[in-house]
């Protein structure tokens, strides 16, 4: 029940900012170009009886930045998503993902509206407090904002920014730095992920949201570098009681840098898992008329989770997959 007010209350919200609820296909010819997200697969059979391969979802991230080329201004997609690996007390591999752009606006006001969102779903239920393994947070009070390397030199003692330089980060920088084990193979990357999962994202949402914002642009994903400092990412994550809740951008709109990246993160997979996904030409182009934007993605039973007190997202969705 608490799950059909929050979405109720959503929807109520972002009608209210103008914004055009929009449907987007789950089957795609690629299902998103990052090394460690895994798909499903499938084949798309046409009436001669031959087969293409195509893909669920990981995000309707791709589908909705061609509706922004298209000329929308403020859409939001509520909808399943799918990614195959993923099962915790904070994953499941059928979810509901609450994504939405804001073309020509900052990203600062899409970090307002994740926000303003959580707060909401809060309030819809009357939840005071957020708890989570003995972990508690008040969704109310001011959120604490900290750059990822601020909190990479308070939790870890890692002066990360030392270790970048431009697209090609010194490995051996951050190697030296890391207080956590690693494999001799394992890439700036690898080490950076285990540094953030183990020391940084414990401490991150206590007593109050945090804003992690500013990653290494090695790590933007889709996210535009900074203007201000080209080491770092206009990409944010949110978190409460050590739960990542939303990860959101200042969206890239430069198709060769995408590319580049889609390139750089399927040479990954490939290394890794012996396998790579297809890039979305179509996506390409639409980047080259997109306009300036900003968007997020909120995976909404994570946070349905947090304000109706269960334990694990499982227990907030009506049909959870066998």
């Amino acid at each position: 029940m608490a799950r059909n007010q929050i979405i109720a209350a959503m929807r109520g919200w972002f009608d209210a900012q103008g914004f055009l609820e929009v449907d987007t296909p789950a089957l795609q010819i690629s299902p998103g170009n990052e090394a460690h997200l895994h798909a499903f697969k499938t084949t798309l059979i046409g009436n001669d009886g031959g087969g293409v391969d195509r893909y669920l979802h990981t995000s309707p991230e791709f589908a909705c930045k061609k509706l922004l080329a298209a000329g929308e201004t403020r859409i939001f997609n509520l909808g399943h998503v799918f990614r195959n690996r993923e099962r915790t007390l904070t994953h499941a591999p059928e979810f509901t993902m609450l994504e939405w752009y804001r073309a020509s606006e900052d990203y600062r006001q899409i970090i307002e509206d994740a926000l303003a969102l959580v707060r909401l779903a809060a309030e819809t239920v009357g939840q005071k407090q957020f708890s989570w393994r003995g972990r508690v947070c008040d969704p109310q009070v001011d959120a604490e904002y900290l750059s990822v390397a601020a909190a990479f030199m308070k939790f870890a003692g890692v002066d990360l920014l030392a270790t970048l330089k431009g697209h090609q980060p010194d490995r051996d920088a951050l190697a030296a730095q890391s207080p956590v084990a690693f494999q001799a193979d394992e890439s700036w990357s690898d080490i950076f992920s285990r540094i953030l999962v183990e020391k940084v994202e414990p401490h991150l949402g206590i007593g109050r949201i945090t804003v992690l914002y500013e990653y290494p642009a090695c790590e933007a994903a889709l996210a535009r570098v900074c203007a201000h400092d080209d080491r770092v990412a206009e990409r944010f994550e949110l978190y409460a009681c050590g739960v990542e809740l939303a990860n959101g951008f200042g969206e890239l709109t430069d198709a060769t840098e995408q590319r580049r990246r889609f390139e750089a993160e399927m040479d990954l997979k490939q290394r890794h898992y012996g396998e790579r996904y297809p890039i979305d030409e179509d996506l390409l182009e639409a980047l080259a008329m997109m306009p300036e934007a900003s968007g997020v993605a909120l995976g909404l039973d994570r946070l349905i989770m947090l304000a109706a007190g269960a334990t694990r997202i499982d227990q907030v969705q009506w049909a959870p997959v066998g």
